[in-house]
């Protein structure tokens, strides 16, 4: 009996403690600069679905006259509303924007002039991005059919340059059916689509062709 006892006493118990890990999804923020709501809508939707949190800058003085500014502005307001994340008003001075670009009027669309406006929204993003903590940002202008997709890559890539830490990112908002999920929310959301892209050079050479 003693050998026994001696037995049960010598049994090794090993207690295994099952720990559950809860993962906690932590969606990254991501500057998005924003020129309209219907270049904006599906990349925001795509953000969302791909654990991406938007912050909007709605910083366009390219943008003339200062009534379609406005209204360009409430309708980005709105979807950011109804997607419940923020959106920042940049500062609207077309006067100082039309400074400039001096002596670029006359450039076609996709000019120099239109690297140059580029360079002036994609800085300023940049500087909210360093200001505020943002590690990226991007802009809705890459999914625009008026726009060339490399000017704003460079623009994007060089106000990026500026500081540290901080990166441009140049995805190709045209592709993975982004292109036709425009044309769903622009129909879905009733918005105000405009016919040019912003400025009163680019309205009239788009109403000359």
């Amino acid at each position: 009996m003693r050998h026994k006892d001696r037995n049960i006493y010598q049994i090794n118990y090993k207690f295994i403690i099952y720990v559950t890990i809860f993962a906690v999804v932590i969606m990254e923020e991501i500057l998005l600069h924003t020129c309209c709501a219907p270049c904006s809508a599906a990349i925001i939707e795509w953000l969302l679905a791909n654990n991406i949190r938007p912050v909007l800058f709605y910083y366009n003085p390219n943008i003339c006259p200062g009534e379609e500014y406005e209204i360009r502005k409430a309708e980005c307001t709105r979807y950011a509303r109804r997607k419940r994340i923020d959106i920042v008003d940049g500062d609207y001075n077309h006067e100082e924007w039309l400074q400039s670009i001096a002596g670029l009027e006359n450039e076609p669309e996709r000019g120099n002039r239109c690297l140059k406006c580029f360079r002036i929204r994609l800085w300023g993003t940049a500087c909210l991005a360093n200001d505020y903590g943002f590690e990226r940002f991007a802009t809705t202008l890459a999914s625009s059919r008026w726009k060339n997709l490399a000017q704003i890559a460079e623009a994007g890539h060089w106000a990026a340059s500026q500081f540290e830490n901080i990166t441009f990112w140049d995805k190709n908002w045209r592709k993975d059916g982004l292109s036709e999920r425009r044309l769903i929310l622009l129909k879905e959301n009733n918005f105000y689509n405009q016919q040019y892209c912003g400025c009163e050079f680019s309205k009239v050479k788009t109403h000359k062709s």
